[in-house]
Formats: C-alpha cells, structure tokens, sequence
C-alpha cells in the first residue's frame, strides 16, 4: 500500500509499555499459535477463545511490557490505516444521512483491560462493542506473517478493517440485534447467525478498500492477493484442519476459507453495503 504522507488518526491510544501480566493457558494440549488463530477476528468477547469464561484455567506470570522499537512503523501504519477507515465511513454515514463516530484502537503489548474482560496477546486483534474500542497488539502482525502465511501491508490493513467494520455494524445496531437473536438459540444455531457477523464484516473491510481507492490511490500490484490470502488463512475450516486435522462445519464460527475470500471480495468489487446483507443471502 502506498500510504506515504497520509494522516494518522488521533484515535490511536497506545498502551504498550505500561507493564503488565502476560496470561498463558495451562493444560490442555492447546499451544498459544493454535489459540492465536483460533481467535483472529473474534469480534465480542475474546475470552469465549480461552476456555469459554472466568472459569477457564489459567497460569499468570509478571512480565515488563516494552514496545519494540521495530513496532514504530507498524505504529504508525496503523494510525494511517485507521484515518482511511475513518474516511470512508464518514463518507458512506454522511452519504446515508447519519454520522460516523469513530473507533478508538487500543495498542498494547502483553495484556491490558476491555470493557469486555482482558485482552491479551494469545486472543489476537478483537472489537469490544461496550467500550466501542478495537484491541491489537502489534506482535500479531509477525505472528501473522510467520504462522499463518499471510504478510503485507494490505492484509495487515484488512485485518484493522475487519475490525472496524464490526464497530461499523455496532454503529448501525446490528450487533444488538444478533445479541438479541441468539438469546435462546442452541449452539449450532447460534454459531451459524455468528458466522453472518462475521462474514459482514469482510464484506465491510472490502468495502473499505474500495472506498479508500476511490477517493486517493493506495493499492498496489499484488495488494488484493494479499488480502484475500489472509481472509483464506482465517478461514475456520483451514484453522481446524491445522489444529486439530479434521473440519467441524456446524461449530464454524466466521466462515469457510472461501466464504471469507467470496464476501471480502463482494465488497472490495462493489463499494456497496448492502451488498454485504449477509443475514438475507440464501448462499454465504
């Protein structure tokens, strides 16, 4: 991405080296990598991840939180991502007649605390909807480009958009109304409606990208294969098979390597939300 001397938000707030404790999951069988992309893009409560609540068994140790030094371009990166995010939907918002009230994202290093519970590296990048605010440690990006497969610059971009745009759907009154939906509703039920979530919010960092071309130039030769290799490499199905070495469709949580490449897609081509009415498509 061609970024160059764009404007970083001044809705960055950055936590890292503050200190902290540094939870590590005890027991199991289940290592921090395979937490760490199970919990990409959770969205709500990245707790659900580690064990389903406050009972989930953990073994803490103190651990200095320092921001490294590499992180500074990544840092800034990230205030500039954000300032396209708060664009595009301004833009789209004003164009619908309402307003966009930006996200607040909170960079941190070890842990620190959600409206949602405490957010910890091993969850990964997450939106908390009670405080309004997205979650990220930028050690995620490596782990990123390391053990899930998927670098660059525009798939770091679309996961912060994934993100965004699940405030995007907490802006619109979506999310309450799925919480409300799901009250009730068994386990595979539920699981599905949530896949919906999910898979609008690609759609909707599709729509980012496409929005924030429109209105200056950024994308670069490879940049849409970036991001779509990275939607593929969250999808639940290739998650699962790493982890475990079978697929279990009916506990799919955020879609399909495919689905999540089709819906990011439909918004990267179209720039149009409501193409992205992932609870209204008969085939997602």
């Amino acid at each position: 991405m061609q970024l160059g001397d764009e404007r970083e938000s001044g809705n960055v707030e950055d936590r890292r080296g503050r200190g902290g404790m540094t939870p590590m999951v005890a027991g199991g069988g289940i290592g921090t990598v395979v937490l760490v992309v199970l919990a990409l893009f959770l969205g709500i409560d990245p707790r659900v991840i580690l064990g389903g609540g406050d009972d989930a068994p953990t073994q803490v140790s103190q651990q200095a939180s320092a921001p490294n030094p590499a992180d500074d371009g990544a840092r800034r990166f990230v205030g500039q991502i954000l300032a396209t995010t708060e664009d595009a939907w301004g833009a789209i918002f004003k164009a619908g007649g309402k307003r966009y009230e930006p996200p607040n994202l909170v960079l941190f290093s070890g842990t620190t605390q959600s409206a949602c519970g405490v957010a910890q590296t091993a969850t990964g990048p997450f939106y908390c909807p009670v405080d309004q605010k997205v979650y990220l440690d930028l050690g995620f990006f490596r782990d990123m480009e390391r053990k899930l497969g998927a670098p660059g610059d525009f798939a770091r971009g679309y996961v912060i958009a994934h993100e965004v745009g699940h405030h995007v759907q907490n802006q619109l009154g979506i999310l309450e109304q799925v919480d409300r939906t799901r009250r009730g509703m068994g386990e595979a039920e539920s699981n599905a409606l949530q896949v919906r979530v999910e898979l609008q919010a690609d759609c909707f960092a599709g729509v980012w990208a496409n929005r924030t071309q429109q209105m200056r130039p950024v994308l670069e030769q490879g940049d849409i294969e970036e991001g779509l290799n990275a939607a593929a490499a969250v999808g639940d199905d290739r998650l699962q098979r790493r982890a475990r070495g079978t697929v279990v469709p009916e506990s799919f949580t955020h879609g399909s390597s495919a689905q999540r490449m089709r819906w990011f897609r439909t918004g990267l081509e179209t720039g149009d939300i409501k193409k992205c009415d992932t609870f209204n498509a008969e085939r997602i």
